[in-house]
């Protein structure tokens, strides 16, 4: 991808404000803003987006905040007040896009219901996330990734066999969620254009999680068959595991391809297995498993990482080096994608960061600006509404903005 910014983006004039907080809803409409749509982020006066003190700092500043916060402007705005609300009714008048994380009912108790906001504008597309959905018995629950990644059965399939289950040490659940709300508004949005309406995103974070996790409903509904925990094993393909190499190192070996794992087993010098009646099968060499990883262990147990990766490579065999984020940052075909981006930051200078989803050849999406402090945009937005300076500051005095 090239640094230079391209005339124009795919999302160009699309406008978004983003008043969800934390991960799902925030991370939705960033992923927009990296492809040319206007955000603006609306936040509490005095209870801001909890993200942005989340996780690492420096110099008391949150680093989650500067990736989340990217190409967003920001604004304060309390909504719970009177005068709050017809600010937001206002700036509806002129968006494209809604998206709010409130319990259900928030946004109804404030006068503010999906059927008000289109009676204000009728292509309004409004994304709701939140934990549960808008109804039934759970909606009314405080929501969080966590809880998805337990009830969806990812944490009762993760983990060793006789260890506990195991949830992501990240937001899993949320970020499977915000991938899913940005394909649901652009779905809504192809919609407007044939209907000319906007609607409204029922968005559970507990639904998209439960999605990628794959056959499994309907592996229970018709064998009865309950994936069990397997650690880094798997139930249907072996060897496929992580190694230690001899210096210390880790690797992942994928044997997905039968192809690939008899490439496997010629290379770590075991080609015998490749002749019993089990090997064509990837399920019945998982339940070979600890012979199969014997021998690739000790074969990558006696050589060095780099040793390991260029045989494997050589092999034509499916093999990674299993990385932090430093190694990220250094690795060579990260960096000719152009994954990590260095960005001028208004605090720290130079900062490094995950770049745009992907690649488009003629509207590419870009990072303009890291996310801004607390309110940086307020006054711009309010005088573009045609608040003079008093009002303004009458609304700072009242704790509106």
């Amino acid at each position: 991808m090239s640094d230079s910014a391209s005339s124009m983006q795919a999302l160009e004039g699309v406008k978004v404000l983003d008043a969800a907080t934390l991960f799902a809803g925030p991370m939705a409409a960033t992923m927009l803003g990296d492809y040319g749509a206007e955000v603006l982020k609306i936040e509490h006066p005095t209870k801001a987006d909890p993200v942005r003190w989340h996780g690492a700092s420096k110099d008391g500043i949150g680093l989650w905040w500067k990736m989340i916060g990217r190409n967003k402007k920001a604004m304060t705005l309390y909504l719970g007040s009177p005068e709050g609300q017809e600010i937001l009714r206002e700036l509806i008048k002129d968006v494209d896009v809604l998206i709010e994380n409130f319990r259900p009912g928030t946004l109804e108790r404030w006068g503010l219901a999906p059927e008000t906001l289109h009676e204000i504008n009728p292509g309004l597309v409004i994304a709701r996330v939140t934990g549960f959905g808008q109804f039934g018995p759970y909606s009314g629950r405080a929501g969080f990734g966590t809880l998805a990644e337990a009830m969806s059965g990812f944490a009762a399939i993760t983990g060793e066999p006789d260890g506990p289950p195991t949830l992501p040490p990240f937001g899993l659940a949320d970020g499977i969620a915000a991938l899913t709300t940005a394909y649901a508004i652009m779905v809504a949005l192809k919609a407007r254009e044939k209907t000319g309406r906007g609607q409204v995103v029922d968005l559970a974070i507990i639904e998209p999680i439960l999605t990628v996790l794959g056959p499994q409903l309907i592996a229970y509904d018709q064998l009865g068959t309950l994936q069990q925990r397997t650690g880094n094993r798997s139930s249907s393909n072996a060897p496929r595991n992580t190694y230690k190499t001899r210096d210390g190192s880790w690797v992942a070996v994928s044997t997905s391809a039968h192809s690939i794992a008899e490439r496997v087993m010629r290379l770590v010098g075991r080609p015998e297995f490749i002749d019993e009646p089990w090997f064509s099968s990837g399920a019945e060499r998982a339940k070979h498993a600890d012979e199969l990883d014997a021998a690739v262990g000790s074969w990558i147990a006696e050589r060095d990482r780099d040793e390991v990766l260029r045989a494997f490579e050589e092999a034509d065999a499916a093999v990674a080096p299993i990385y932090n984020a430093k190694d990220v940052l250094e690795d060579p075909q990260f960096n000719a994608l152009g994954t990590i981006k260095t960005i001028d930051d208004a605090d720290f200078g130079p900062v490094r960061m995950q770049n745009v989803l992907f690649r488009l050849n003629e509207t590419p999406g870009e990072i303009r600006h890291t996310g801004l402090s607390q309110g940086h945009d307020t006054e711009e937005v309010l005088r573009a509404l045609g608040k003079s300076t008093e009002e303004i500051g009458r609304l700072r005095d009242a704790g509106v903005v």
